[in-house]
């Protein structure tokens, strides 16, 4: 295969120390790298969606001259786009701890992803079985196994039961004992959420994996335990996370939480389950070169067995390197050390970066929760410790539909969230009616000033008086200096 010219540089001698020394976010330095603060924005929606930096921007510009399909041609512009989607693979597996690219699947999103585990895993389910799950999770983390128990399985003759762990309805803390007692002996497979998007709560994954290690359940290859399901959508963004230290056998995750502008997931698993279980889509590469026949079909290897038809193959490429210039804007803001190269993610690295970044998502959900507290009428939903919850807040407010709460912020120039966030069965069981709540989101690009305009947008409109003004639209002019890195080795 023809290498592909780019910077395969060591990190810069200092990065080490910079990397294991403590230190904060240097916010001001990473918003130059991205056009919103410029419009006056206060994007406090990050749970849904991320902002992109302006060179992930830029270098899907600078990738479409060159731009072709994977494995599927001889021409030069063919195995260069081949070598960086095959190493985008590989810089998802350093920044999680997986032991290579052949444990990485990629999909649209998280759910796809999810159900991607579900469809695979259909067929070995046995009459009698049963799936844990909790009232916390995303409807994505739910509705699956709900159709799969209720609506798919019924009809090949088979009972699977899910089964619901609850949450206490005023901590927001997963009930462990109650999720120990539906664990049992036909349990295949516990699903549960790292972190809640409505909740915020960061649940014991340590602990959830022991219940489910000491099930009992005997698994096709004979390990007596159920697998483990984490959806990580609101987990990774913001920890450090690695999935062999976590003894997950899956993890999904979404790349548009991660300031990627694509819709590109990830499903992490052992790699011996993706050897064994049924592909979810069949068809294209996901097939061994020239292995069909009337009589038999043999399919491609890891990780290409879950690349059925043309992949999503720049918005790998782009999401890979989201990963490298957060870490980047998490330990040197002002200079490039892994973006736009192919250099490894050291897991120090990655531990020092992530734990910047939840230092600081952790700072200003504090903030916020402290003042919010202070505002009469408000509910607060999940723990109050920032400590225990991701960077989200989601409340509301007596007598105020949640829903016009985010149409006010928005007239306050604050962007929010106000819905049900698809955890639906969370808010029927907090009684919610309807079932809905607003939500502000964090992310490392915040500051603590929008926090602050924020929350006295939100008192404002709980005492029914004026909105504090919004900021006002700022066109970029030369007195204000942006960083824009450019990753010139990264084309086709």
């Amino acid at each position: 295969m023809i290498a592909v010219a780019r910077a395969r540089q060591a990190p810069p001698a200092r990065l080490g120390a910079i990397a294991m020394a403590p230190g904060g976010i240097d916010v001001q330095a990473v918003r130059r790298h991205f056009t919103f603060p410029e419009h006056g924005r206060i994007a406090t929606n990050n749970a849904a969606s991320t902002q992109p930096p302006r060179e992930l921007v830029a270098l899907y510009q600078s990738l479409a001259p060159g731009y072709e399909n994977v494995h599927r041609g001889q021409s030069t512009a063919s195995q260069r786009m081949t070598a960086l989607f095959e190493e985008s693979y590989d810089t998802i597996a350093q920044f999680i701890g997986a032991p290579g690219r052949a444990s990485i699947a990629l999909y649209r999103n998280t759910t796809e992803a999810i159900n991607a585990v579900m469809y695979s895993l259909l067929t070995e389910f046995r009459d009698g079985d049963n799936v844990v799950t909790t009232t916390m999770e995303h409807n994505s983390n739910y509705v699956p196994w709900y159709a799969l128990c209720r609506e798919i399985l019924p009809r090949l003759g088979r009972r699977v039961e899910y089964r619901l762990a609850r949450f206490d309805p005023d901590t927001g803390e997963l009930d462990l004992d109650h999720l120990a007692s539906l664990i049992d002996t036909r349990t295949k497979l516990v699903c549960c959420t790292g972190a809640s998007n409505f909740l915020g709560t960061r649940n014991p994954l340590a602990a959830i994996r022991a219940l489910a290690d000491a099930s009992g359940y005997v698994q096709p290859d004979g390990e007596r335990r159920s697998y483990l399901l984490v959806d990580g959508a609101q987990m990774v963004p913001g920890s450090f996370v690695d999935v062999q230290a976590l003894g997950v056998d899956y993890l999904a995750f979404s790349f548009h939480k991660i300031m990627a502008p694509f819709g590109v997931g990830v499903l992490y698993a052992r790699e011996h389950l993706l050897a064994s279980t049924l592909p979810f889509l069949y068809g294209g590469d996901m097939i061994a070169e020239g292995r069909v026949f009337p009589w038999q079909v043999e399919y491609n290897a890891l990780p290409w067995k879950y690349t059925a038809g043309t992949p999503n193959i720049l918005g790998a490429v782009i999401s890979a390197q989201a990963l490298r210039i957060l870490l980047d804007l998490a330990l040197t803001p002002g200079r490039p050390a892994y973006f736009g190269t192919d250099v490894p993610i050291g897991r120090a690295a990655v531990h020092a970066a992530m734990d910047r970044v939840s230092r600081w998502n952790q700072q200003l959900t504090g903030r916020a929760l402290d003042a919010l507290g202070a505002i009469g009428g408000i509910t607060i939903y999940g723990p109050r410790d920032p400590a225990r919850r991701t960077s989200l807040v989601a409340f509301n407010l007596a007598g105020r539909d949640p829903v016009d709460v985010a149409h006010a912020l928005n007239r306050a120039g604050v962007e929010s969230r106000a819905g049900c966030h698809c955890a639906t069965l969370a808010h029927h069981a907090l009684g919610l009616t309807p079932p809905a709540s607003c939500r502000l989101s964090f992310y490392l690009y915040n500051t603590p000033d929008e926090v602050d305009h924020a929350v006295a947008a939100v008192a404002a409109i709980a005492a029914g008086r004026h909105l504090p003004a919004a900021p006002r639209h700022r066109s970029w002019r030369p007195g204000v200096r942006q960083v824009r890195w450019r990753a010139p080795g990264l084309t086709a």
